[in-house]
């Protein structure tokens, strides 16, 4: 029940390093730091990426168990585009190295009263379960796919790769934003144009993908998710997305840039206020000539970085600052195939609004909590051994810093999911169990150094975007900059890929 195989790369050698080459290093292997690293070496920087875990991808990392392979982390790969720009940098293309497949639906969703409703990347395809489940609701539908578009094409899409240092960085795009009520809640913009209660939900939860609520902290510019789905769909590698970071692996080692595991950073070396490399847990000094930290901002901050020279980034800044909810995550495998059970299901509570509220408690997950299942043997069948089916499902939870603590009642949790499970989709699952594995928000701030557990780093608030979030170029030390989940743009595969797009502009040419 417990062999545990991590996935990485077989490690090619890469090219020799080029005399007079500047040095980079990359803090972290997940796609940020992928992806920063692979577009600096594309710009002639020898890159030497330091990841603490044994293989790569951070929160992206997947391991095998017991036969089954399981993705630890993100599953749904949107704007592919952005992929495809880091290949290109190579002179190669991504479809000779990865295969996207589309997945459609892209969630199934079931409800409390057991009505269903498939969500599409597909505009028609959405309009017509739109009409199955709320006729009333289809014009106010379409109404609401124009609004998210005119606030995608005038504000959004350009921020989404623009560096927003300060207040007067956002002034070209406020009016249009304004305009389209972009600083309402998702939740209030939503509902101003739906009226069923269940599509409501449908049409506003994805702030739980970045680790918001619909309701008070995420604004509705994150009804930009849906257009984004829209425009360039939703896809699923061949082999995991596992397999696709180990292709990022392997595309930056043929421009000579270098992965080494198991090499935890302790401290970012200083010159002054002057990044000059780091310092490993093992005492070993690095020199460079620019660090990229894709560890967790509040993380990197806290503890990389001595506070002497933390003017803007104080201790006092970072712990008054409001983090993302958690995740506890159940992966399993079974015996048997559920061929009727979609790729992604989302199975919501009695609760919406109270599960999001209870997020940010006294460290007490939600009764009822909104599921996501993962299926990605609907769409991989190698993931599992022949006639089984692997999954993981996600519940959220409040972070470490609301006072929870799991190691007592992990195990009881976990019950509550598969009861949960075993009366709505998995009929019968404790007796199909083969393997089985928890991860809960320890996990987090042990093994991936989030902080207080945060799944997603800063929360997704009004407060704590653009030019209030961490920033590409660090605010406190020169040569140190920042990429991933907690900098502008944000959480999310798309945003984590373009904060690396900004960070390439930043750092100045070799």
């Amino acid at each position: 029940m417990d062999r545990v195989t991590v996935l990485r790369p077989s490690g090619k050698a890469g090219l020799a390093a080029r005399s007079g080459e500047r040095r980079a290093i990359v803090i972290g292997s997940g796609f940020g730091g992928l992806a920063a690293a692979i577009r600096l070496a594309a710009r002639g920087w020898r890159v030497t990426v330091l990841e603490r875990m044994d293989s790569p991808g951070g929160r992206a990392n997947a391991f095998q168990q017991d036969g089954f392979t399981f993705d630890a982390g993100p599953t749904v790969i949107t704007c592919p585009h952005l992929l495809e720009e880091l290949w290109a940098l190579g002179g190669q293309r991504m479809a000779d190295h990865v295969e996207l497949r589309p997945v459609a639906p892209l969630y199934r969703m079931r409800f409390p009263d057991g009505s269903t409703f498939d969500y599409h990347t597909d505009r028609e395809a959405m309009r017509q379960s739109v009409r199955r489940l709320s006729p009333r609701d289809e014009a106010g539908f379409l109404a609401l796919c124009a609004r998210v578009e005119r606030m995608y094409e005038a504000g959004i899409g350009p921020l989404m790769s623009t560096p927003v240092p300060d207040v007067l960085s956002l002034a070209p795009f406020t009016p249009a934003l304004v305009r389209d009520e972009a600083f309402r809640s998702m939740f209030g913009l939503v509902s101003k144009h739906i009226r069923d209660e269940r599509l409501q939900q449908a049409l506003s939860f994805h702030p739980l993908l970045i680790g918001g609520s619909p309701f008070a902290t995420a604004s509705a510019v994150y009804t930009s998710i849906q257009f984004v789905e829209r425009r360039w769909g939703a896809f699923f590698p061949v082999g995991g997305t596992g397999a696709l970071v180990r292709g990022l692996v392997e595309l930056l080692e043929s421009l000579g840039g270098e992965v080494r595991y198991g090499s935890e950073v302790t401290e970012i070396a200083l010159e002054g206020r002057k990044a000059t490399g780091v310092r490993l847990g093992d005492g070993t000094g690095l020199a460079a000539d620019v660090v990229v930290s894709n560890a967790d901002a509040a993380w990197t901050y806290r503890y990389l970085v001595p506070g002497h020279v933390r003017k803007h980034w104080t201790d006092e800044r970072i712990n008054r600052a409001r983090y993302s909810m958690s995740a506890f995550l159940w992966y399993f495998g079974t015996r048997r195939q559920y061929p009727e059970v979609a790729h992604h299901t989302l199975l919501f509570g009695k609760d919406f609004r109270g599960m999001f509220s209870g997020l940010e408690g006294p460290g007490q997950p939600s009764a009822d909590p909104l599921l996501y299942l993962h299926r990605p043997t609907a769409t991989d069948a190698a993931l599992a051994p022949s006639g089984h089916d692997a999954f993981y499902v996600l519940a959220p939870v409040p972070h470490l810093g609301t006072g929870a603590e799991w190691k007592q009642r992990a195990e009881a949790f976990r019950r509550e999911l598969e009861a949960r499970l075993s009366r709505t989709v998995l009929p019968g699952l404790g007796s199909e169990l083969m393997t089985s594995r928890m991860a809960t928000p320890e996990y987090f701030r042990d093994e991936l150094r989030s902080f207080k557990g945060a799944a997603f780093s800063f929360a997704p608030t009004l407060w704590q975007t653009t030019f209030l979030r961490a920033q590409a170029r660090s605010e406190d030390v020169d040569c140190l900059y920042m990429v991933g989940a907690g900098t502008h743009p944000g959480a999310g595969l798309p945003a984590v890929l373009c904060s690396a797009k900004i960070v390439d502009t930043v750092i100045p040419p070799t």
